[in-house]
């Protein structure tokens, strides 16, 4: 757990992931409330909240009776909004620095692909 974040926000965000990275595709039932609380060892009122949270956002619905289920769409959704808080996340304060210490744009580009290359990820 992360002690910065409240806890119902990790489980919409440790959903969140499982959708990214296919655990969770979409039309699947994700487990219930009360597999959540018993799996992260959390009240389930706070579960719920973490679930609730995506169904407010479209990234989740529910089947009366049934449970929660993964939106048409959810990835997509997801993906977007995780993009672009990573551009105001990382990349704008990536900016700002690379401009205080001269860095232009193009040797910042360059800087990335040879550090890309080097992790593997080119």
């Amino acid at each position: 757990m992360d002690e910065s974040k409240p806890i119902f926000i990790q489980v919409a965000e440790q959903i969140e992931g499982r959708i990214l990275d296919g655990t969770y595709p979409e039309e699947t039932q994700v487990p219930s409330t009360n597999e959540f609380a018993a799996y992260m060892r959390i009240n389930p009122a706070t579960a719920g909240k973490g679930l609730n949270r995506l169904v407010d956002t479209g990234v989740l619905y529910k089947r009366r009776g049934i449970g929660m289920f993964v939106a048409t769409g959810a990835r997509a959704t997801l993906t977007a909004t995780r993009r672009e808080a990573f551009g105001d996340q990382y990349v704008i304060p990536l900016l700002h620095e690379a401009a205080r210490l001269g860095i232009d744009p193009e040797e910042l580009i360059a800087m990335i692909g040879q550090r890309a290359a080097v992790a593997g990820q080119a």
